[in-house]
């Protein structure tokens, strides 16, 4: 028998699903089952924003410079790199530039304004968010801000702090505080 063999005949490749299609049965399947244990998501872990420079003596020494009116300077290293972190009893800055800073606003209170252009370009860094929860506890006279931070990016309420900067400008104000720069005499 001279038959020369000839090709096998093709198999049925099985038909995969897309990634439409599985996102669309996953969908079905949580609605109706729930997640299985596979699946659920890990809980995420609340992260005390502020809370290292609160107690910390250089931080501290910050803060009251800025309220009398006084300078001081510390440095951090974050990421590899050195930052800065000073006052000169006007502003806040972080790594040279201004992150908060303080306008009069009568004879014994200022107000704390928070620069939003910088506070963006620096908000990858850890320093930075702690830096600047730790600002905002350590005045316990300002209203507590609907200030957040999720996904490495600043929140102001439930949209991101650079969404309102076109309208509202740059500068946003935090609330009053009371500094120490007057000296108050006794009446005689």
């Amino acid at each position: 028998m001279t038959a020369t063999p000839g090709k096998a005949p093709k198999k049925e490749k099985e038909k995969r699903q897309t990634p439409e299609e599985r996102l669309e049965a996953l969908r079905y399947n949580h609605m109706m089952y729930g997640p299985t244990a596979g699946e659920r998501r890990p809980t995420v872990k609340k992260v005390n924003y502020g809370a290292p420079y609160l107690s910390h003596p250089k931080f501290q020494s910050l803060i009251a410079a800025f309220k009398k009116g006084t300078a001081f300077q510390f440095d951090v290293t974050d990421k590899a790199k050195l930052c800065s972190i000073s006052t000169d009893g006007s502003h806040i800055s972080f790594d040279g530039k201004i992150i908060f800073y303080s306008r009069p606003a009568n004879k014994y209170e200022d107000n704390l304004l928070l620069d939003r252009t910088s506070t963006i370009h620096y908000q990858a860094y850890d320093a930075l968010v702690h830096l600047v929860f730790a600002v905002l506890r350590s005045f316990p006279e300002l209203e507590p801000p609907p200030l957040s931070y999720m996904g490495h990016q600043f929140h102001l309420g439930a949209e991101t702090l650079e969404a309102g900067m076109a309208e509202l400008g740059p500068n946003l104000l935090m609330g009053s505080y009371r500094h120490s720069k007057v000296q108050e005499k006794p009446r005689k």
